[in-house]
């Protein structure tokens, strides 16, 4: 049976006791520059930086319309985001939503598919971080500095939220910072203004030199898109976050407000520096980084290793977000009553000690299965959590289109943050997640391998929702007001 809460009253959506405490137990730790840049940060992931000259591979200067549709994508769905959450800011975020706009199965089964996916990235990042140390200090194995970075960042995300918000307030700092250098020095560049540049300034020639704009045929837009849209992911997690902020609604509407120009300079900004630099088949794009490549051919000295530091600390960056929003997806989750309770209790700091400890812990058996079975279990993990991403943004719009109405029935007042076009542009950000996931599918190898295991686990999770509500395994509406 599906329980339809009312809305918390005004003052209620956050739960709020005083300045800094909530009455769910977390602390509002979080300030307002810490949330300016988690949101700025989250759409930079380490995806970006060593996925990128792949995508260009594949797709030639076409990638540019990839990433501007996985973009586009991404606004409509960060706005719908934000539309929910400025309204109703909640440490479960989408799950949160879902549970209350599509029944208990949808929030479970989404909830616990965010955080499988998150506690399968801390392996693959964890790794990715062990490699780049290990080869400046080899001494240390790899393993060792898997180990290493897990501690230090879990110690972290047990402190406080501030700490959290704090390390990521500086990792995202110089990931904003470095992308933003690189692309001011490479239009510099490009126009040939850039005093002491290598490279003689090709302007935007190399955008049709080599074979046209769609140089391998308007197909491989697709096939870039594929390869570019898992680098979004992370965008949502300022929703999660602005549950324990200073002001929950200020910092949701300033961050769905910035996203498009945030995409628009980071991803499109520096991939088109990299394609006008560059002709796109040039090998040193997939040798050495589109980065590294691009760096390179204009003689900034040592661009390697310099690019090795900002990659380091998008990988760091990105782990420690992880570790934070799985354990906020647990904790909420514990307080619906769809995880243990446990998970629900926090500390004298605010901090939710068993939610972080129990994604710690499947994040260190995911970082051994890795380096144990790398080719076995850890890529049935990866694979069956690959397009839980997907899967999220298609429940963000399906949710969207119920709780606009639950909003504008129970507290119009607080939809302060509006989807464009209402509800055909929901409508058709649904048809595009959905030819994404078809043409995965269709593509073969393994996109297609993603989207079947993904499925099927998603099959199994709600199969397991739906047996716990026919059991009567629920906590009813008075758990459902309290999130």
């Amino acid at each position: 049976m599906n329980t339809q809460p009312t809305l918390p009253k005004d003052g209620q959506e956050t739960g709020t006791t005083g300045p800094s405490q909530s009455s769910d137990g977390l602390k509002a730790g979080l300030k307002n520059r810490h949330l300016s840049m988690i949101a700025i940060g989250g759409v930079i992931g380490a995806g970006l930086f060593v996925g990128s000259g792949s995508g260009i591979a594949a797709a030639g200067p076409a990638i540019l319309l990839s990433y501007a549709l996985v973009g586009a994508m991404v606004v409509f769905v960060m706005r719908m985001l934000g539309e929910m959450a400025a309204a109703r800011p909640s440490s479960g975020s989408f799950s949160a939503y879902a549970d209350r706009a599509l029944g208990r199965w949808a929030g479970f089964t989404i909830g616990w598919l965010y955080w499988f996916f998150w506690v399968v990235v801390l392996a693959v990042e964890a790794t990715a971080g062990a490699k780049i140390l290990e080869g400046w200090i080899p001494a240390v194995p790899q393993w060792g500095w898997a180990l290493i970075v897990m501690v230090v960042l879990t110690a972290t995300n047990l402190g406080s939220v501030a700490s959290y918000g704090e390390f990521e307030f500086w990792f995202a700092g110089i990931k904003v910072v470095a992308i933003s250098a690189f692309v001011v020095i490479g239009l510099l560049a490009v126009f040939g203004v850039l005093p002491g540049s290598d490279n003689p300034g090709a302007g935007f020639a190399h955008l049709t030199d080599a074979g046209g704009f769609f140089p391998m045929g308007a197909g491989a837009v697709l096939t870039g898109v594929l390869m570019v849209v898992f680098s979004f992911m992370g965008s949502e997690i300022v929703t999660l976050a602005a549950g324990e902020s200073e002001d929950p609604q200020r910092a949701v509407t300033k961050a769905t407000n910035s996203v498009i120009w945030r995409i628009g300079v980071f991803y499109l900004g520096s991939i088109f520096v990299v394609l006008t630099l560059l002709p796109w088949n040039d090998k040193s794009i997939v040798d050495k980084g589109s980065y590294v490549a691009a760096l390179d051919s204009i003689g900034i000295p040592h661009a390697g290793q310099i690019m090795n530091v900002i990659v380091l600390t998008a990988v760091l960056s990105c782990l420690n977000s992880g570790l934070y929003t799985a354990s906020r997806m647990a904790f909420s989750l514990g307080q619906r009553g769809d995880a243990p309770k446990a998970f629900a209790k926090t500390n004298a700091r605010g901090v939710p000690t068993a939610a972080i400890l129990s994604s710690v812990v499947f994040g260190f058996v995911a970082v051994f299965f890795n380096y144990k079975w790398p080719d076995t279990v850890f890529a049935f993990l990866l694979n069956s959590s690959g397009a839980v991403a997907l899967f999220v943004w298609l429940v963000i719009c399906v949710t969207q289109l119920r709780m606009r109405g639950i909003i504008l029935r129970e507290s119009p007042e607080k939809l302060v943050v509006r989807m464009w076009l209402f509800p055909y542009l929901t409508w058709a950000t649904i048809a595009m997640i959905v030819a994404v996931l078809g043409y995965m599918v269709y593509d073969g190898g393994s996109n297609r391998e993603q989207v079947v295991l993904s499925l099927l686990v998603a099959a199994l999770v709600m199969a397991i929702a739906v047996v716990r509500q026919r059991l009567g395994r629920n906590t009813g509406a008075e758990e459902l007001e309290r999130v």
